[in-house]
């Protein structure tokens, strides 16, 4: 009986034009989990060129690394300083709420 090899799956390599880094980001955005928007940026970042974002948002690469890690908590400036550099808006809509049983 043979092994079969994988790897595991990073969504980075399917983040490769503006479209589908927005409905990635989009999608994240409504689960309101901050860990998993967090680690969204970073990997939306790493698809994009960590260096180059990094610059963009006027932090270093390692920095940037480290506040968009798994256990990375950064600041909110520094979020709005990353979706600015990759080329990301922030947008509100309402909530839609169901009536209480």
């Amino acid at each position: 009986m043979s092994k079969v090899k994988t790897k595991p799956f990073d969504p980075a390599e399917y983040l490769d034009d503006k479209e589908s880094i927005a409905a990635y980001m989009t999608e994240v955005l409504e689960t309101g989990d901050p860990a998993f928007i967090t680690d969204a940026l970073g990997v939306i970042a790493r698809a994009s060129g960590m260096t180059e974002v990094a610059r963009e948002a006027g932090v270093s690469r390692e920095s940037l690394y480290r506040a968009l890690s798994a256990d990375g908590n950064p600041e909110f400036a520094t979020v709005l300083r990353v979706v600015h550099a990759l080329g990301l808006r922030l947008y509100a809509a309402p909530a839609s709420r169901e009536p209480a049983a």
